[in-house]
């Protein structure tokens, strides 16, 4: 993966849907009992919080439902900041991306 320089800084757009690559696979890895993603240079293992939010990638949902999903989920509030800095770092490694 080639690195970003230290001043490229991605957002997320609240406004439009966000998509999980088409170059990058999401699966579940039963040898190490959780999700990871695959590309052709190598593969991430995920906690289970960036499997979650992974999950909802799928080009139908933007940021605010996709928190919306995942605090109804889990019970809780406030995830927008968590789920936000996710998402970026996320675009930044080219797992996701907005149309």
């Amino acid at each position: 993966m080639k690195p970003l320089k230290p001043d490229t800084k991605m957002t997320i757009n609240p406004e439009l849907p966000i998509t999980f690559s088409r170059t990058h696979r999401l699966q579940w890895e039963e040898a190490q009992q959780k999700h990871v993603i695959l590309y052709p240079e190598g593969m991430v293992e995920l906690n289970q919080s960036s499997a979650e939010i992974l999950k909802l990638c799928d080009g139908s949902r933007n940021l605010a439902q996709i928190v919306s999903e995942l605090e109804q989920k889990f019970a809780t509030v406030g995830l927008t900041n968590d789920v936000t800095a996710f998402l970026e770092v996320a675009t930044q490694n080219g797992w996701i991306n907005q149309n």
